[in-house]
């Protein structure tokens, strides 16, 4: 799971937004401040060009083994194209049919449901915690469609007064990453409802307005007890 915030991002011009819910997956990148060299595979890996260029790499090798026909190899690009949409739409992504059989009807519901109670819980700490009491805020989860690789879930709080992608403190990017995904709803169950009932982006929202006073002051105890 990568969580968009200016701490966590490289190029942090990419987060300005002027509209929400602002989607980043295959409309911009996002590079990681950090992160690991998993992540930053991962976000690589979901690029078209190097994927094709991985896919076509047998061609290459053809023509340097058999130097007298890589002429004739290197001008073949309808052989090309098809091994291309194959991996691409057959190996890497689920066709309509694996679509529906990976998740049933019940679960995908149940999935959503927790879902749901999870992003208005989270999003209720982070609108007590900033003293938030007018405007929406949206949960905005992006995930990659590539089926045989790790999942690539992108996740940012964003707000409509701006609008503008929040700044997420440690902590609450804390709470994100340890409180979102866990099972029974992890980031492939997520992933295999998305591609089921073809969700591109879930977005999450809330009234900060309806946060109650107990949650409220319950954020306020706990960000006091955080600093001493």
């Amino acid at each position: 799971m990568f969580i968009l915030s200016p701490e966590t991002v490289l190029n942090v011009d990419a987060l300005r937004i002027r509209w929400v819910p602002r989607k980043y997956l295959a409309l911009t990148s996002v590079w990681p401040r950090g992160g690991g060299w998993r992540l930053w595979a991962r976000l690589i890996f979901e690029k078209e060009v190097l994927r094709y260029t991985l896919t076509l790499l047998p061609f290459v090798v053809a023509a340097l083994v058999w130097t007298d026909y890589a002429v004739v190899i290197a001008q073949a690009p309808i052989p090309m194209l098809i091994v291309i949409y194959l991996v691409e739409s057959r190996v890497l992504r689920a066709t309509d049919a694996r679509r529906k059989a990976l998740i049933s009807d019940i679960q995908a519901d149940a999935g959503l449901d927790t879902l749901r109670a999870r992003a208005r819980s989270l999003l209720g700490r982070i609108a007590a915690r900033r003293g938030l009491t007018s405007g929406t805020l949206h949960l905005v989860i992006e995930q990659s469609d590539l089926l045989r690789v790790p999942p690539l879930t992108l996740v940012s709080v964003q707000a409509e007064d701006g609008p503008e992608l929040l700044a997420l403190d440690p902590t609450e990017r804390g709470m994100l990453a340890t409180e979102l995904f866990a099972p029974p709803l992890t980031e492939r169950t997520l992933q295999h409802i998305g591609l089921a009932r073809r969700i591109e982006v879930h977005d999450l929202t809330l009234d900060p307005s309806k946060v109650s006073a107990h949650a409220r002051m319950a954020a306020l105890m706990a960000e006091q007890s955080a600093r001493q």
